[in-house]
């Protein structure tokens, strides 16, 4: 008897260091000396499949259960299931999790009905990194799940499990699933309320899948239906999905549940988003524009307000859709302006010691004379990627002189997908930083890099970038390309040039505007597919007059539309292509309403899908012989490629800075034939151009020569203006000591 407890103890010993052969001969010898104690199977066998001796094992473990009588077989099977779940748990303490999923899953081989068991090896196999698309459906953890109730469902294990599915991207798809059979044993929706939120923001906007992620987020709606939170993400997931009518209707419960005025304004902001995207909603875009503004001014009166930093985080973004609808910078500024301030002020206050810093270390680096070095060039965005940010100022980082600049990325939301625009710009910068959405971490990265001038990229269109701008990590901070200047006090300049922004400008941009003396863009080029779009496909003669307009429903004006309608009637055999995103039905009313009140046939309108690659977009334009600009909103990136690829372009030129871009950049371009300084020029140019087929050709061959010659089409120079301007606002920052 001594013999055989000294055997157990030196083999358990062994166990413990990890030396599994010596273990096994051990146990070995308690069993010829004591062949009936079972437990020795058990270890004995564990001992071998920790030597990966795994038939060995098996066949060591069979051994006792094939000669128990039927009495006593379960009570060995839970003693061996007992053993080896411990054994499990060790193994995984250690760090040794491939030997950890081996032995969970011999337990699965015993009992496959074992769900907190399943759940661990699904949890091992992420963790290991060879979690197959299949394992979820293989293990029957969503089967198990739904034979309600599992009285022994490891709940914390089941919630690790789910918040791991969805942050695995090859176990996405089933995501839904396994959420839906989990949801019968949440009682307290909070339990998940930040697992699903946050998954559900990564799966749709780091992983590009906002249908998926609006699947997830209305599930999560069976246990706390009226969620304004959730409700606000679904809204823009099934926007982003071009789901609009289900966008519009959330967004529409999310402005009739919100009672602060903070809250109102930006479910204010996600019903224009929705009725905007899908384009023809007019009475109600203008309605809830007005409502958004009432708000607006409201919130500024009632300053001082307590307002939490995910409120504040929102106050800016909602101005993005004013001037789409209306061109009045004076008045729209003077208000954005003001919740600038607020955004600004607010955003300091939450992070007082950073903010502190910083001002701190601007004010000595002013103090201090520098030596000749060279400068350090921050760009922050989250577009520098296909994106139309990320389509045009790719040039810079290619021409930016290296022996006086020192080029800083810093790329908000690093997307983990293929995307070859993303890989340019991590690897022309002398150095890239891929960042989460952690606005007081990007702000820290940019301080610790001792970043000169920091480019805002993104103006208003990302709130994280807004609050990075507003602690100011950098003493001196610029807007350049996104949207229009963000009124962001801590922004020292606006990027702008001679025709963009008119003279009077700098009355209402709390921002010094630094006019470039040519063009605030210009690109090398862009990338030329094969065309996939014929006449002969839409059933338009070869003599027929195309008009083509491509943008999305968020700059479908109706007066503008009724100016192109007025155009296609007065140009005999002419056809309008209207091309870009929106809600299909909507928008195609939108514009046989409007072709109706003008006499237009409907059949002269074509409606046209979205091309598959940007490159394929631009050999499409060919087809058009006049490209009719938007207004009040212009087109850009648009503009751009259309006088790339040698087309006419009718723009009517406006007050703010959108309904100015298609001007600056045909001025850039040489060409002054179709810009129209009123409704009625815009109409008289669209007409001229249909009609007079040399004046087209004349533009087109003006077009293709300004390639040679023009600043619009000079990647490089643009650069060296940039830098001369860079060079400027660092030398007044160091002479205003």
């Amino acid at each position: 008897m001594n013999n055989i407890i000294s055997y157990q103890e030196q083999a358990t010993q062994s166990f413990q260091v990890g030396n599994y052969i010596q273990a096994a001969n051990l146990y070995e010898q308690a069993i010829t000396a004591a062949p009936e104690v079972v437990s020795n199977y058990w270890h004995l066998g564990l001992s071998l499949l920790l030597q990966g001796q795994e038939t060995e094992a098996q066949m060591t473990w069979m051994l006792p259960l094939a000669e128990a009588e039927d009495s006593t077989i379960e009570i060995y099977t839970q003693e061996l299931l007992q053993i080896l779940e411990s054994e499990a748990q060790r193994q995984e303490k250690l760090g040794e999790l491939s030997l950890a999923w081996t032995i969970c899953q011999h337990i699965r081989e015993i009992n496959p009905q074992n769900i907190n068991n399943n759940l661990k090896i699904l949890l091992l196999s992420i963790k290991i990194g060879n979690c197959e698309e299949t394992e979820l459906q293989e293990l029957g953890i969503i089967e198990l799940l739904k034979q309600h109730p599992q009285t022994s469902l490891n709940l914390e294990l089941l919630l690790k499990v789910l918040e791991q599915v969805f942050d695995t991207p090859n176990l996405h798809l089933s995501s839904p699933d396994l959420l839906a059979a989990c949801l019968n044993y949440i009682e307290h929706p909070q339990k998940i309320f930040f697992i699903v939120l946050s998954a559900a923001v990564k799966i749709g906007h780091t992983f590009k899948n906002p249908q998926l992620a609006a699947q997830i987020l209305d599930l999560y709606l069976r246990l706390d239906f009226n969620n304004v939170e959730i409700l606000r993400h679904l809204a823009i997931f099934y926007q982003d999905a071009k789901n609009h009518e289900q966008g519009i209707e959330k967004a529409k419960l999310c402005l009739a549940l919100s009672t602060e005025l903070a809250d109102k304004i930006f479910a204010a902001h996600l019903l224009l988003r929705g009725l905007m995207s899908a384009g023809g909603y007019w009475e109600e875009i203008c309605a809830t524009s007005r409502e958004l503004e009432y708000f607006q001014a409201e919130f500024i009166q009632a300053q001082p307000l307590a307002i939490d930093e995910v409120r504040t985080l929102r106050l800016l973004t909602p101005s993005f859709a004013i001037p789409h609808i209306k061109d009045s910078p004076a008045q729209f500024r003077t208000i954005h302006n003001q919740i600038a301030q607020i955004f600004q002020n607010n955003i300091q206050a939450l992070a007082p010691d950073q903010a502190k810093r910083y001002s701190q270390h601007c004010i000595n680096k002013q103090k201090k004379t520098l030596a000749a070095r060279k400068l350090k060039i921050g760009y922050v965005s989250y577009a520098l990627r296909r994106h139309s940010v990320g389509w045009l100022a790719r040039w810079l980082f290619d021409h930016h002189n290296r022996d006086e600049f020192e080029i800083y990325a810093y790329l908000v939301n690093y997307r983990l997908v293929d995307d070859f625009l993303q890989e340019l710009y991590t690897h022309k910068a002398d150095k890239a930083h891929k960042l989460d959405m952690d606005a007081l971490e990007i702000a820290e990265t940019i301080y610790a890099d001792d970043i000169d001038i920091l480019v805002d990229l993104d103006s208003i269109t990302l709130d994280i970038t807004s609050e990075v701008i507003a602690l100011k990590p950098a003493p001196i901070q610029v807007t350049w390309l996104g949207w229009d200047a963000s009124g962001i006090p801590a922004v020292d300049y606006f990027i702008a040039d001679p025709y963009v922004l008119p003279h009077s400008a700098q009355n209402y941009y709390p921002e010094k505007i630094w006019r470039l003396p040519h063009t605030y863009v210009a690109v090398d080029g862009f990338e030329v597919g094969v065309p996939t779009l014929r006449r002969q496909d839409l059933d338009i003669p070869d003599d027929a007059v195309v008009y083509l307009s491509a943008q999305r429903g968020y700059k479908r004006h109706p007066e503008t539309t009724r100016w192109q309608m007025k155009i296609i009637k007065e140009v005999p055999n002419s056809y309008f292509l209207i091309k870009g995103s929106a809600q299909e039905d909507s928008i195609q009313e939108f514009f046989h309403k409007i072709a109706a009140e003008e006499g237009v046939d409907f059949s002269r309108l074509k409606f046209l899908s979205a091309d598959p690659t940007e490159s394929i977009h631009r050999a499409n334009l060919a087809i058009a012989d006049v490209v009719l600009d938007t207004y009040p909103y212009n087109g850009a990136t648009t503009t751009l490629e259309t006088l790339w690829m040698g087309i006419p372009i009718v723009t009517r030129v406006g007050e703010q800075f959108a309904a100015r871009n298609s001007y600056t950049m045909m001025m850039n371009a040489g060409i002054t034939e179709g810009i129209a300084w009123s409704d009625e020029e815009y109409v008289e140019w669209g007409v001229r151009l249909g009609k007079d087929e040399n004046l087209r050709q004349q533009i087109s061959w003006q077009l293709r020569q300004s390639r040679q010659t023009a600043r619009l089409w000079n990647g490089k120079q643009f650069t060296r203006e940039m830098e001369n301007a860079y060079k400027q606002m660092w030398e007044q920052f160091q002479v205003n000591q």
